[in-house]
């Protein structure tokens, strides 16, 4: 700023451009890794699937606003995600309208209620992450680079963090900590040894022995863990669970599935019934 309170440059020497947020909402069904799609109700990209997202508005920081639009596209109140910046995204050519710099976010949800289509968007829908990785839907802009990305930070802080927690209730059975293991690394894992690096962990708590209720004849009810309160108000605790060296290696190559087929719909998938977990 020059003396006087005078700006030393004219604003208007510089060319515009936008800045907006983008997310990537996690959660799991099925056994499997989805993440929220809307589709756009308007142009660029009528019609076509996206992440949820829009411009930062004036007043309003990035985190602010990457709040207020996962609030709007989930329904869900405030506190009850895990909300994390992924990074910048500014490929001059991104946005066709003009240029626009996207901040992503990737943020977890346990228990997302059925995606409405809200604001400009036509309709809201979880799909399987794999069905991005595999090609088989389509995204607008660059976010399936914004997936790819976001996944691969999720995969990676799993390996480093307690985070697995945030995909459950605030009660859990190790078989439940496992499934979210499995289904976000996208392979199978041993239970004996899984249980036993929870168990020495030291993060993970047993809250109780077992749930109250009969056992039936499959045997004794699975006990429930949780992580300690508070434990995420400023990073999330580690809880070093080693990826299989094959899933890593995978991601560093940039291996996520088969060759890109035609570009399909994301449908909505069913929840399954939920079974009773009998591990410890």
């Amino acid at each position: 700023m020059a003396p006087g309170g005078t700006f030393a440059y004219d604003p208007r020497d510089f060319p515009p451009f936008a800045v907006t947020v983008d997310i990537a909402v996690f959660t799991i069904l099925d056994d499997a890794l989805h993440v929220l799609l809307i589709q756009r109700g308007g142009e660029p990209y009528l019609g076509a699937w996206a992440l949820p997202g829009g411009f930062v508005r004036p007043d309003e920081d990035l985190d602010r606003a990457a709040e207020r639009e996962l609030a709007e596209e989930t329904g869900l109140s405030a506190g009850s995600w895990y909300l994390e910046q992924l990074g910048s995204y500014g490929a001059p050519e991104r946005d066709p309208r003009m240029r626009v710099v996207t901040v992503a976010y990737w943020a977890i949800a346990a228990d997302l209620p059925t995606p409405r289509g809200g604001g400009d968007a036509l309709a809201a829908v979880l799909t399987p992450v794999r069905d991005i990785e595999g090609g088989r839907v389509r995204l607008a802009f660059d976010h399936e680079r914004i997936v790819r990305d976001a996944v691969e930070r999720t995969r990676s802080k799993l390996e480093y963090t307690a985070l697995a927690a945030k995909f459950c209730p605030p009660e859990f059975t190790i078989r439940q900590l496992r499934q979210v293991y499995e289904a976000v690394w996208n392979t199978r894992l041993d239970p004996g040894n899984f249980q036993r690096n929870v168990q020495e962990s030291g993060v993970f708590v047993k809250r109780l022995e077992a749930p109250p209720g009969p056992a039936s004849g499959r045997g004794r009810p699975a006990s429930l863990w949780s992580v300690g309160a508070g434990t995420f108000d400023d990073a999330p605790p580690a809880a070093p669970l080693s990826r299989p060296p094959a899933r890593r290696r995978a991601a560093r190559l940039g291996t996520h599935g088969p060759a890109a087929a035609s570009a399909e719909k994301p449908v909505a998938p069913k929840k399954a019934e939920e079974e009773k977990d009998r591990e410890e």
